[in-house]
């Protein structure tokens, strides 16, 4: 069966339900409800599992919320807590939602992890002028070099006369 290229709300609910009832599919342990609802949709948009609607149409929904939608039915059926199918899923491809829809989780590739920030990390903040500070972490030192090179690129157009030639571009 082909999948149109867009759904409403409720013809993408639909779908969904359609696809995890032919494939035998309900979430572990009563994690949610077996049927997906337009109130669970909200739901998970709410909590950043869905991408929003594309705006300015009637059927707003793709390929993609479909995916989605079903991948995080997929994981809950695995038993999957939804912060952790959020961590799996976030920013992922169609072609990542779509082997997680034949694999499950373990078909993901690893995100990339960002550091980790630390209570004990050292933060320093350096002004540069009145309305420029510049922020340095772990530690991190400039050299009076440094910071006069980077106030020199800072001075060479002052603020004041970057929004006056704003102002004058627009002006007709």
């Amino acid at each position: 069966m082909t999948s149109p290229s867009s759904y409403s709300v409720e013809q993408l609910v639909a779908e969904v339900n359609t696809w995890c009832e032919a494939h035998h599919l309900a979430p572990a342990s009563g994690q949610s409800a077996e049927q997906l609802s337009l109130r669970t949709l909200r739901y998970y948009r709410t909590m950043g599992l869905l991408n929003g609607p594309n705006s300015g149409a009637k059927k707003a929904y793709g390929e993609i919320h479909r995916l989605q939608l079903i991948a995080i039915r997929v994981l809950q059926a695995q038993g999957q807590p939804l912060r952790r199918i959020q961590t799996l899923l976030y920013g992922r491809s169609e072609a990542d939602l779509r082997e997680v829809l034949k694999r499950g989780a373990a078909s993901l590739p690893p995100q990339p992890s960002f550091p980790a920030l630390q209570g004990a990390e050292d933060w320093r903040v350096l002004p540069l002028d009145p309305s420029v500070w510049l922020i340095l972490r772990d530690g991190r030192k400039l050299t009076p070099d440094q910071v006069t090179r980077i106030q020199a690129i800072l001075d060479t157009t002052p603020f004041s006369e970057d929004a006056n030639q704003l102002q004058q571009e627009r002006t007709p």
